[in-house]
């Protein structure tokens, strides 16, 4: 138990460390602090990453880095409409930032990266979700409605949700969107209407329904986002949802089929699907929210970050919860292995690794994002297991991380079928894996800390 302590205390240690400020106010994290690497883009503060971290601050009773971080991602949002290629969307978050201290200008400014200067050049699709989803929790922590009753607040929800829901080539309820754009930051092959961001999508929508005004001004926004939930909460719970009998089903479809009565309504074929392996992976009890879904395609992968967050925002029926929190259980070696927890699940392999990723040496099988396991799912995994009365999950993968993570030095990601080799490139000292850490632990101690997180159904 004292050693137990031990690791939390030195965790905290680690992510006050970690702690960037902006004009004397404390607005971030660093991504990592390994000091034997070059920083390269470690050193800036990402939104998504900075989610767990402001999380732990938040349960800490340290809300004004939570609040700052908001206000000043806010003033780096694109408020303007955009014909250049050349310039983000309206309403687009920026990836990360970095503070830049001017010394021949005597002057302290940050700079927003939209992935211009990312690997891949990828512009971050999930930034704009992860920050409504933080400003609903700074909310549900300090009761400080004010703050996002706040025209300019209004404004930058009213922007993200415009963005969205703007006219597009396509006439699915869920978001289309390009390889990369997502935790995923590289080519795996979930170009189109990947799980993860159809979860966030869900998860913004509700989260804007409680953070906005009724009032004239965003009185269309409201609509919009009513009209939108009920067909996107339908399409996912059914044309996503892979069990055994959905499995039957789309074993014998029929393709080449017209019209709205017809059952194979994305043309799936039935070659394309792994049966052999799905029919023997699958528990009977068990199912999950396959990775994407588009013409002619099903992606039958278990991508970790869009089932935990569809269960946390009640994406997914009750039933549903439990039968994805059953195949985490049963398949525990699979997913969860020696350090929580596999980020997909399996890794593209052979010619399937050579096509989807661009023969990316990064994401080889079973590394990096390509089937490695990243601790930073760790608090996710506790609040899903939490909400859904399945405690214990999370209690023995919190018990497998304190053993591991303190000694490997708190690296970003691990490698390997089991998750047992610390990643070949992964940072040491990540602020996520820490904060995640931590996160997971105060949600087990402190389930009334699931209301920042979770949604009821």
């Amino acid at each position: 138990m004292s050693e137990h302590i031990n690791t939390l205390a030195a965790a905290w240690q680690h992510l006050e460390a970690s702690v960037i400020s902006y004009e004397n106010r404390p607005i971030g994290t660093v991504a990592a602090a390994d000091n034997e690497v070059a920083a390269l883009n470690y050193d800036q503060c990402f939104i998504r990453d900075f989610v767990s971290a402001a999380l732990v601050f938040l349960i800490k009773g340290k809300p004004d880095i939570v609040r700052n971080f908001l206000l000043q991602t806010l003033k780096m949002q694109m408020k303007e409409r955009q014909l250049d290629f050349l310039e983000p969307g309206r309403g687009l978050m920026p990836a990360s930032f970095k503070v830049v201290n001017d010394q021949e200008q005597g002057e302290q400014y940050l700079l927003g990266d939209f992935g211009n200067h990312a690997i891949g050049r990828v512009t971050p699709v999930d930034s704009c979700f992860w920050w409504v989803f933080l400003l609903r929790a700074y909310v549900q922590a300090t009761g400080e409605y004010s703050l996002a009753h706040q025209p300019e607040f209004q404004k930058g929800i009213r922007l993200i949700i415009e963005l969205c829901l703007v006219a597009r080539f396509d006439l699915y309820p869920t978001l289309l969107v390009p390889d990369g754009a997502c935790m995923i930051d590289r080519r795996m092959g979930i170009n189109g209407h990947p799980l993860e961001i159809q979860s966030l999508f869900y998860t913004t929508l509700r989260a804007a329904q409680e953070l906005l005004l009724d009032n004239k001004e965003n009185s269309y926004i409201i609509q919009a986002v009513a009209k939108r939930l009920p067909p996107l909460v339908e399409h996912i719970r059914h044309h996503y949802w892979l069990d055994l009998h959905r499995v039957n089903v789309i074993y014998r479809y029929k393709s080449e089929e017209y019209g709205e009565e017809a059952l194979n309504q994305f043309n799936i074929y039935s070659d394309s699907i792994p049966y052999d392996q799905l029919s023997r992976w699958l528990p009977e009890n068990g199912g999950y929210l396959a990775g994407n879904l588009g013409p002619s395609h099903l992606d039958c992968r278990f991508f970790s970050l869009g089932n935990l967050m569809a269960v946390m925002s009640s994406l997914t029926s009750e039933e549903q919860s439990q039968k994805i929190m059953n195949v985490i259980e049963a398949r525990w070696d699979d997913l969860i292995g020696q350090m929580p927890m596999k980020i997909s699940f399996p890794a593209l392999r052979e010619r399937d690794w050579q096509v989807l990723t661009g023969c990316d040496p990064k994401n080889r099988p079973w590394s990096y994002h390509n089937g490695g396991n990243w601790p930073v799912l760790l608090w996710m995994l506790a609040a899903a297991a939490l909400k859904t009365g399945r405690g214990e999950i999370a209690k023995n993968a919190i018990e497998m991380a304190a053993r591991r993570l303190p000694s490997d030095n708190w690296p970003e990601y691990y490698d390997g079928r089991n998750g047992r080799l610390v990643g070949r490139e992964a940072r040491k000292y990540q602020t996520w894996t820490i904060s995640g850490f931590l996160l997971a632990q105060e949600i087990i101690n402190h389930p009334e800390y699931l209301s920042l997180v979770c949604f009821e159904a």
